[in-house]
């Protein structure tokens, strides 16, 4: 059997208000079998053991969908194995997650019970100075987002008008007639994130794009206008009977979509901007920023200048600060590895694999 295919997704965002989260679209509860929400503190293993299960599952032909954290892109929130209607997430702070339908779709796994919790009552003045220390640097991250935030706006509000949106709707309409076609089988939609502002800076996961959509638009758009477009490829997908992915901006996540996929037309609607420039050469290519009439752009130049330049500045300071909360919770970690029992940890998960791969049988 071929290796299954895996995507990394996120589903939660620092964000101008704080911590958010789209956990709640995980899986459709309504019928999926299993989800897992897996508790316990720092360094207990809940990244590792979701990853060790992920990895048997893919060798053996699963598809693994992985919510990677937009704090910590290197360790996994969440992996979704929709094949098999399971899934299995980190429901501990910030992205909370408690059951709605509790032993008959979601169970605990409490990797806490492997601490030593004598042994870590020793570090105890520590362990509560590292929590402290990176909340604090969180919230200062908030605040730079929510200023740069602001900046975008302005940039936004710089260049929007009546005349600029009816050519980007014009633009839209054509697209939509020649690749929304046919008729889809059904099928929801998706909300994810493919961006995040982590401690590696600015990341976007276009390689996600490109394994789930072979022919790939690449929208230029450094003012917001993408949106526009987005949101009216979206609505003809769906209403053809597609299922999607609508992809949000970690900026404006409540709201504003960044990417759109439809794995079931082979393809995607990717953004792309000087804070997250797209990797590869696209299919098509959308300039966006050409629908922007130039003596206005030249009118605005020192704003628009300004704005970005200022923008840039805060995200930066904004990532230093999510990078300093890591080092402080990676110290976190360090400070509890020593106190669990990993052997069990990974006996667990074989457990919990060999299970599951009784399904793919």
């Amino acid at each position: 059997m071929p290796k299954g295919v895996s995507s990394h997704f996120f589903l939660g965002a620092n964000s101008p208000t704080g911590f958010f989260s789209l956990y709640d679209g995980l899986i459709d509860l309504k019928t999926a079998d299993s989800v897992y929400i897996i508790k316990g503190g720092p360094g207990c293993g809940k990244s590792t053991f979701m990853r060790l299960i992920a990895e048997k599952l893919t060798e053996a032909g699963a598809n693994a969908e992985y919510i990677m954290c937009s704090s910590d892109p290197s360790s996994v929130d969440g992996v979704v194995f929709e094949g098999l209607k399971t899934a299995f997430v980190d429901g501990t702070s910030p992205h909370i997650v408690e059951p709605q339908y509790p032993y008959v779709v979601e169970r605990y796994i409490n990797l806490g019970e492997f601490y030593d919790t004598e042994g870590l009552k020793e570090h105890r003045e520590d362990i509560i100075e590292a929590f402290d220390t990176y909340r604090k640097f969180y919230q200062s991250a908030y605040s730079f987002i929510r200023a740069a935030r602001s900046m975008e706006d302005d940039m936004f509000n710089a260049v929007v008008s009546s005349t600029v949106l009816d050519k980007i709707l014009k633009r839209t309409k054509g697209i939509i007639q020649r690749e929304i076609r046919g008729k889809g089988d059904g099928g929801g939609v998706k909300k994810r994130l493919l961006s995040a502002i982590s401690p590696d800076g600015m990341i976007c996961r276009f390689d996600t794009a490109r394994a789930i959509c072979s022919r790939i638009f690449e929208i230029n758009d450094n003012y917001g206008l993408a949106h526009f477009m987005l949101t009216r490829i979206l609505e003809a997908a769906q209403k053809a009977g597609y299922g999607c992915y609508a992809l949000y901006c970690p900026m404006n996540p409540s709201t504003k979509i960044e990417h759109v996929l439809i794995p079931g037309l082979d393809v995607g609607f990717v953004s792309s901007s000087s804070l997250y420039p797209y990797d590869a050469e696209p299919f098509r290519r959308i300039r966006l920023d050409a629908c922007i009439d130039p003596e206005l752009m030249r009118s605005q130049k020192k704003r628009l200048k300004f704005a970005k330049k200022t923008q840039m500045a805060l995200l930066d300071e904004a990532v230093a600060s999510i990078k300093t909360a890591k080092l402080h919770h990676d110290r976190l970690e360090k400070l509890f590895n020593p106190y669990v029992d990993f052997g069990a940890v990974y006996t667990l998960a074989d457990n919990v694999a060999k299970n599951l791969l009784e399904k793919l049988d």
